[in-house]
């Protein structure tokens, strides 16, 4: 199988991204999404069912979340005799932001890189959320002759989104001209997805020149650098696509999922998406409580309304409490007669002292882990 020739990498978000808040206490990869799942899975799921068995899950900041979620790699069906999900750590710079590069982690780890005996290396973002047959595309790749293959999606309102992001600009034959940053100055672009199918002969040439170069390059600044000598092609993504680069977009990215016909570009029944499973009842709904449009994770009780939100496991929505346009993270309590609108609730939080917590979509609002309001 040609996967057998490739391991993977899910990168780290860089010192670039931010998501005020919530990336106090975990890493973007580690964010919890639609209720049960983690961002990380995404990408680990589709390395594990191209056939990818060994990946490389790279965490600098806050790695706690991420390695109990992750575990020993065995909810992603990965073979435990031949494959490994190994979770790799870096130190991030305290002197300034703009050295923790995807880079500086890989030369962190270099003596893991140089020992993979697969001959190529498949590269993903875990602060992305997509699905992807990395099978078909390093067969691509390797039809193709190109030195490097990355993928884009392409968008029509770059000019309002992605702000945060690359965009990829194509010749006629699809070879990469160039990677910019994404000005918002033009509407329909090629979202650079971060994702990236080379030999990792090459790999490891590159983030050595580019260390070399700048203390503050990443492997995108490198490939651009490169571009006149490399053969640099570029493949396009279909399907769902989504970046956590901001606040905004997290909760953007989950409540737009409440979209039943939107969800199965991203669920489908012959591409899992694999997460850690708890032992718990399923959701409790009591006779009094009114539910629309919602995704509610098991363990949680329901006393209350809930309307076009999404709660995780072990919420407690008490008797005359209204929740709308929110996200409720594990274990969170909404006391009796609080309205909460807007809101990203995270986990162990309470809210019983504050009876009305409403923001506009626009700006939505968050609740800190285990604060009580």
């Amino acid at each position: 199988m040609a996967m057998a020739r490739a391991y993977g990498i899910v990168t780290p978000a860089g010192g670039h991204i931010k998501v005020e808040g919530m990336d106090e206490f975990r890493p973007i990869s580690a964010f919890s999404f639609l209720g049960r799942y983690r961002i990380v899975d995404f990408p680990v799921s589709s390395m594990s069912n191209s056939g990818i068995g060994r990946i490389q899950v790279y965490v600098s900041q806050n790695p706690r979340s991420l390695a109990e979620h992750l575990g020993s790699g065995r909810v992603y069906n990965i073979n435990s005799k031949r494959g490994k999900l190994q979770l790799l750590f870096n130190q991030d710079s305290r002197v300034n932001e703009i050295y923790n590069t995807d880079i500086k982690a890989y030369l962190d780890n270099m003596d893991v890189i140089e020992r993979m005996h697969q001959p190529y290396v498949v590269i993903s973002p875990g602060h992305m959320v997509f699905v992807q047959d990395y099978h078909k595309l390093l067969e691509e790749h390797l039809s193709s002759g190109a030195d490097v293959t990355i993928m884009y999606h392409k968008v029509n309102d770059a000019d309002v989104e992605y702000r945060n992001c690359s965009v990829v600009n194509l010749n006629r034959q699809k070879g990469v001209k160039s990677i910019e940053q994404n000005t918002g100055t033009i509407a329909e672009r090629n979202i650079f997805m971060d994702t990236y199918v080379m030999s990792n002969e090459l790999f490891i040439k590159l983030v050595h020149k580019a260390h070399d170069i700048s203390s503050v390059y990443r492997l995108v600044d490198i490939i651009n650098a490169e571009n006149e000598s490399l053969d640099i092609r570029g493949v396009q993504h279909k399907g769902f696509f989504a970046t956590i680069t901001d606040f905004k977009s997290y909760y953007d990215t989950n409540m737009s999922l409440l979209d039943w016909n939107l969800s199965q570009n991203l669920f489908r029944d012959e591409w899992p998406i694999y997460t850690q499973t708890t032992d718990s009842c399923p959701a409790r709904y009591t006779m009094d409580s009114s539910v629309k449009n919602s995704m509610v994770a098991n363990g949680s009780l329901i006393e209350g309304t809930v309307e076009n939100s999404i709660l995780g496991r072990g919420v407690h929505i008490k008797k005359g409490a209204v929740v709308r346009n929110c996200m409720i993270l594990s274990h969170a309590i909404i006391e009796e007669g609080v309205h909460v609108e807007n809101q990203v609730v995270d986990k162990w939080a309470q809210i019983k002292n504050i009876k009305e917590l409403v923001t506009t979509p626009d700006k939505p609002g968050y609740v800190r882990r285990n604060d009580i309001l």
